[in-house]
């Protein structure tokens, strides 16, 4: 159980919004962005939509899933919102297959910058399935378990498109792994 959902033992639906908001809201927000190719209004919209849904939820079945719940809420939302704009979008994968990242901030340090720039270049060459769970990895912080919970997949398929897809990055970038 996360530190969230042990502070959540007795809560009400909007004492649960509150602390799901100050601990998700911005890496939300980022995850719901990068989905929608670096629109932040859009991906705040889809994020206000997930705390509204979260509201609504009975926090006694919620709390001790709340991360992966949260994370396939947004992720459900942001497919919606994808296929109003391009209805000839079927599944969640046909819709991420149109999304562009976007490029960091310009306020941001000129080295990490550039960093940051070249890894998200070499995710974009990935698979969609290995970008999207190298996506919610490491910029939703989720567990293999969460993953499978929000994508719908095993647990090692999880594993597998993670391994994979960060060896192929790897290989991309001309970094060397001991083996």
């Amino acid at each position: 159980m996360s530190a969230l959902a042990t502070k959540a033992m007795h809560v009400t639906s909007r004492e649960l919004v509150e602390l799901a908001q100050a601990e998700f809201q911005g890496p939300l927000t980022g995850y719901a962005a990068g989905l929608l190719g670096g629109d932040w209004e859009r991906a705040r919209d889809v994020v206000q939509d997930t705390f509204i849904k979260l509201h609504k939820q009975d926090p006694d079945l919620i709390k001790s899933k709340l991360k992966s719940w949260l994370y396939t809420v947004c992720r459900n939302r942001a497919i919606d919102v994808l296929r109003k704009e391009n209805p000839m979008l079927t599944s969640g994968g046909e819709a991420f297959e149109h999304l562009n990242d976007s490029t960091p901030s310009p306020a941001e340090n000129a080295v990490s910058k550039e960093r940051h720039a070249e890894v998200l270049k070499f995710l974009e060459r990935l698979p969609n399935n290995q970008k999207e769970v190298i996506r919610l990895k490491f910029q939703g912080d989720l567990s293999y378990k969460e993953i499978a919970e929000v994508t719908g997949l095993s647990v090692s398929n999880v594993g597998f498109l993670i391994h994979t897809g960060i060896k192929r990055m790897r290989t991309l970038m001309g970094v060397e792994v001991a083996k």
